[in-house]
């Protein structure tokens, strides 16, 4: 037998409409009120019409997700965050890969907008500035869009990031504290404004203690383990190569620890090697990884808030800024070969 919400109403002998706003998560219904009506309708096996809902609504209750990579383990936690939050505020989540593409990303957010989703919230978004800038200033698009990782140098609508900047001085200034003074970064792709900050803050690390920048110790990566491994044969060769190296994340740390080991350079002994991201494989790495942590799973959480915040005509904050935090573990050691 189909359980109605009149049916409810009557089980918890309240009210068939504050029943109705319970089951939608209305503010206006006392929280435990809420609970005890939500508690009853799974008891009683309550299944909600989603296209009933949405006619009355006008809201289809799903977030659209563009992604740039879905494979990489980065972006895997933040979703986790964004689905965990929106599946506890009642909504599903509906989500697109644009492999990188701005094309194919411009063309996801059209297609989840005639999907009627009530917000999207973009990972890493590669379209540029221009089109970004386009996508918020359009009057007739009524769809709330949120940024994680806002990667161009000029900050469009509302986004959620971390402290890069920031980020890169402090795990530079770990080896700084190790002893070390000649630090090479690895950097990702130029266009990307979150590797900028970051050798930004790997600069002003350095200067702080009188050290010169040596734009030999800077060579670029691409996102991937096969660039840092690159990177790293590049710094190696060098007539003076660098005692450690901070990484643009932990996928390049990878590649550049390949790179050393194919050498016979022992990692830390030999080499200090400083990641970012913290993923989830960092702990496993041989040695296992030192790295600036992201708060990836509160970046989704807090996109998934922003989105909700907007529908609801709720102050909102246009951008978060994210602390990161330095994870010390045994790929980082003091400069002369003793381990820490």
């Amino acid at each position: 037998m189909t359980v109605s919400i009149k049916d409810i109403a009557k089980a918890v002998n309240i009210s068939y409409s504050t029943v109705s706003r319970a089951l939608n998560n209305s503010p206006r219904v006392k929280l435990e009120t809420r609970e005890l009506i939500q508690r009853k309708a799974v008891e009683m096996g309550y299944l909600p019409s989603a296209i009933a809902r949405s006619l009355v609504t006008r809201r289809t209750n799903t977030i659209g997700v563009v992604v740039t990579k879905i494979t990489d383990l980065f972006f895997a936690e933040v979703i986790q965050g964004i689905e965990e939050t929106a599946v506890i505020r009642g909504y599903s989540v509906i989500l697109t890969n644009s492999d990188g593409k701005p094309d194919y990303e411009l063309a996801a957010i059209q297609t989840l907008r005639e999907r009627r989703v009530d917000g999207i919230i973009l990972v890493a978004a590669c379209a540029s500035t221009e089109a970004k800038q386009q996508l918020f200033a359009s009057p007739e698009i009524e769809t709330p869009i949120v940024i994680i990782n806002n990667v161009h140098q000029q900050h469009v609508g509302y986004s959620i990031e971390t402290d890069n900047l920031g980020g890169g001085q402090v795990a530079t200034q770990h080896l700084l504290d190790l002893g070390h003074r000649r630090i090479a970064y690895i950097a990702g792709p130029s266009s990307e404004w979150d590797s900028v900050e970051r050798q930004q803050g790997y600069e002003q690390a350095l200067q702080a203690v009188g050290l010169a920048l040596d734009p030999a110790l800077i060579a670029r990566g691409n996102n991937f383990a096969q660039g840092g491994l690159i990177a790293m044969q590049q710094l190696l060769a060098l007539p003076d190569p660098p005692t450690a190296v901070f990484c643009y994340n932990d996928v390049t740390a990878l590649g550049a620890m390949r790179a050393a080991y194919a050498v016979g350079r022992r990692v830390p002994q030999d080499l200090s090697i400083v990641g970012f991201d913290d993923i989830a494989l960092a702990p496993y790495f041989e040695p296992p990884l030192t790295t600036i942590a992201q708060a990836k799973r509160e970046m989704g959480e807090k996109a998934v808030q922003t989105v909700l915040d907007l529908l609801a005509g709720e102050p909102v904050v246009e951008k978060w800024v994210l602390p990161s935090t330095l994870i010390v573990r045994e790929s980082t050691g003091v400069f002369g070969g003793s381990k820490t």
